[in-house]
């Protein structure tokens, strides 16, 4: 089995025996996305076919936000893109992106992961969060400290939601947002990763 084969929220609630509870989910905006990064996105929305493919949107859109939350932070967080995941048999896959605490071991490993991105492929966002869902379980499980916020994203490139995991609670935030609203995507993450860093 794979991350995959869970095809919505529900099927993971219930696998893994957490609770569900949707609230409006927000951090003061203390910190704006850079001038670069916004004229990088308005670039790529104008000029390229970003929803042609899943690995367009992955590359034009996703990958270039979640690497500037991170650079901000890269001496404490490592960033993976499409990293080998396995916590068992069912809970095994390839998250599209993941941030974890940065190993003294080197790069290539993932130690104490925080974060998973997942893209709605087909703006599906049900099976998104049934994916997403499974990957935040499992970094949970893979994480020295069970009772981490986990925190996870679906997004399609235009529309961005957030969860989060803690203990044996998944919240839904009820509140999404556009890439129209970048500086409160950059924020949200960003605000989530300085209260990592602050724990």
């Amino acid at each position: 089995m794979a991350f995959t084969t869970f095809k919505n929220l529900e099927q993971v609630l219930t696998a893994y025996n957490l609770s569900y509870a949707e609230q409006v989910c927000g951090y003061a905006l203390q910190y704006a996305a850079p001038k670069s990064l916004h004229e990088e996105i308005n670039f790529n929305t104008a000029e390229i076919h970003y929803k042609v493919s899943e690995n367009a949107i992955g590359e034009s859109i996703l990958f270039p936000i979640l690497k500037a939350v991170w650079l901000q932070y890269k001496d404490v967080f490592a960033i993976f893109s499409h990293p080998m995941l396995e916590f068992d048999e069912v809970l095994t896959g390839y998250p599209d992106y993941v941030l974890a605490k940065k190993s003294a071991r080197g790069k290539i490993f993932l130690e104490q992961p925080y974060l998973a991105v997942v893209e709605a492929k087909k703006d599906d966002f049900s099976a998104g969060w049934g994916q997403c869902s499974a990957e935040m379980y499992a970094l949970q499980q893979l994480n020295d400290d069970k009772v981490m916020k986990i925190m996870g994203v679906v997004s399609n490139g235009d529309v961005w939601q957030f969860a989060f995991l803690e203990g044996q609670v998944f919240l839904q935030c009820s509140n999404t947002y556009t890439i129209q609203q970048l500086d409160l995507i950059f924020n949200f993450m960003t605000s989530y990763l300085v209260e990592i860093i602050n724990r």
